[in-house]
């Protein structure tokens, strides 16, 4: 799979990282227009080259979501964190709330491999350390084994990040990231011994989402948006089929518009997800 190389460092003093986003800044700031819109509107970037990744086919459970700062459960949100930080070379990380106030060291050195941006102006990437594997400002051929490589990877390898993947990752990468996933969570690692999104979430308020349920960090989003419309839960099928995700099941080939199309319902207090995370396909966005 061709992806453009920007090689670059990290820095995260002054900002929220969390198990799937982080800020990294190009050696040059001009490589940055090579990066294509996609869906989005290019990578939006501070005149210094500083921009902020939306790290490629995974979803870490959220420190901080939306107007009110909703959170999932902190304990697995904050070792997603951690464990990405940890792996790019930052050590004695201080926080003020879920802000960065130091690190030791300030910067690290890195690269990142991508194909686009999301409608956010964020770079959506695979994320590496250390010397990059080509020159910057090109493209260079990923498959597998540098795949392994990366931060992405390994966050799947920790079980700490679910598999969440878009159409416009190929399909041999998606079938290695979808290999790490499954065998983190046979083993048990990280957030799947906990994991309710295809075992079903009881859900009786806010503290149920925030505090309790471990589940698929899009799915939560979901319930957090609906659950601030103050509708009993025996409505959130229709209000999935209103918000409309685009995606395919994988294992059918049936494409679909809406969750409701794999999400139940039942009890008027569970909700449960009828296929696995790495069996969705959604539409890039």
């Amino acid at each position: 799979m061709p992806m453009l190389l920007i090689k670059g460092f990290y820095e995260v003093k002054g900002s929220q990282p969390d198990g799937d986003t982080v800020h990294f800044t190009a050696d040059d700031p001009a490589q940055w227009s090579l990066v294509g819109g996609g869906l989005g509107r290019g990578v939006e970037h501070t005149a210094a080259g500083r921009a902020s990744l939306r790290l490629d086919a995974i979803d870490a459970l959220e420190t901080h979501y939306g107007p009110n700062r909703v959170h999932q459960p902190l304990q697995f949100a904050h070792a997603a964190r951690d464990e990405l930080l940890n792996w790019l070379g930052f050590t004695d990380v201080q926080h003020a709330d879920e802000t960065v106030t130091a690190t030791t060291p300030e910067q690290v050195p890195g690269f990142i491999l991508t194909r686009g941006s999301d409608v956010h102006g964020r770079c959506i990437a695979l994320a590496g350390r250390g010397a990059p594997p080509g020159a910057s400002g090109l493209e260079i051929d990923v498959d597998a084994a540098v795949l392994r490589t990366t931060l992405n990877h390994h966050m799947l390898t920790t079980g700490l990040v679910y598999p969440t993947f878009y159409r416009s990752l190929f399909t041999s990468l998606r079938a290695e990231l979808t290999t790490a996933a499954k065998e983190a969570r046979e083993a048990g690692r990280g957030l799947w011994p906990g994991d309710v999104t295809t075992t079903g979430a009881k859900i009786t308020g806010l503290a149920s989402l925030t505090d309790e349920a471990v589940l698929l960090p899009k799915l939560f989003r979901r319930l957090v948006d609906y659950l601030n419309l103050d509708m009993p839960l025996t409505c959130f099928p229709a209000f999935l089929a209103g918000v409309g995700d685009r995606f395919s099941i994988l294992s059918t080939g049936e494409r679909c518009v809406g969750l409701h199309r794999v999400v139940e319902t039942s009890n008027g207090q569970t909700v449960r997800m009828t296929h696995p995370p790495e069996d969705l396909l959604f539409e890039d966005a």
